[in-house]
């Protein structure tokens, strides 16, 4: 089947299972960060290999689930579990888990990643809101030909990560008693971490963190005019930074330091943009 075919197979599966839910949120969960799919209420859930068109991850800590329900008060349609380019997705694969979103009816995507930090005060456990991006991917999902019914061929990624929505995540981290930073992250290709060389190099450049996800998600969601604001878990110094071995067992170790912290705080979070 076309993409189109696909997406529309896929969003009549979704609401044969969940009829006249709409959800206004789209979330994507990223390594080690799926407990919070646990805390949707009245959820239902839906095996991407059930949904035509949608991509299966083979990376440990990404259970591959749509999750529908509440959240903070919030219907919200989560994604328990991301595809990586470095697994060799196709592009129409990586569009299709955010276009599904605005097809379904979402308007904001809340999107999460496990990162290394290129700050050493920036520890395991701390979270960091994303306000810009660095693409050291080497590519883009909407290269080829564009969809209109989705989105102009050439956009404004000015502010990807909406301002608005940053500053209400800095008060809600602020009223839990969350601590808090802001910086700009760099996506690298994986699957293998960065060397030495290249995370010194990302800091001349300006990056604050380093991970291999989010950059096409929020590049699919702000053509197709989503809101975006992504929230990462620290899970580890960079290379070169630290004595640390890097490894992905690591990782998982320290996205579950953040876990607590980043649940509370996304359906906290929630429940205020709705005010």
């Amino acid at each position: 089947m076309s993409f189109h075919d696909n997406l529309i197979k896929s969003a009549e599966i979704i609401q044969q299972k969940v009829s006249d839910f709409v959800p206004k949120v789209g979330i994507v969960l990223g390594s080690g960060l799926g407990p919070l799919a646990a805390r949707i209420e009245n959820s239902t859930s839906i095996p991407y290999k059930d949904l035509p068109g949608f991509p299966i991850s083979k990376v440990v800590g990404h259970a591959g689930a749509l999750v529908l329900g509440n959240l903070g008060g919030v219907p919200v349609a989560c994604l328990q579990g991301r595809v990586h380019l470095y697994e060799g997705t196709p592009p129409d694969h990586l569009k299709m888990i955010i276009r599904i979103l605005k097809h379904l009816g979402c308007h904001t995507l809340v999107t999460t990643n496990a990162v290394g930090s290129l700050r050493e005060e920036v520890v395991p456990g701390e979270l960091v809101a994303i306000s810009d991006h660095i693409n050291f991917q080497g590519t883009n999902p909407l290269i080829g030909p564009n969809d209109e019914d989705f989105g102009p061929r050439f956009f404004a990624m000015d502010d990807a990560y909406d301002k608005k929505l940053r500053q209400k995540l800095h008060e809600t981290a602020d009223e839990l008693g969350i601590a808090w930073h802001e910086g700009v992250y760099c996506a690298a290709m994986g699957p293998c971490f960065e060397t030495p060389a290249e995370i010194n190099a990302f800091r001349i450049l300006g990056a604050d963190t380093v991970g291999m996800s989010i950059v096409p998600e929020v590049l699919v969601a702000r053509h197709c005019g989503l809101k975006v604001v992504a929230i990462s878990a620290i899970t580890n110094l960079a290379a070169g930074l630290s004595k640390v071995q890097l490894s992905h067992d690591q990782t998982l170790r320290g996205a579950k330091l953040a876990e607590e912290k980043l649940c509370k705080l996304i359906e906290a979070f929630l429940s205020k943009i709705t005010e």
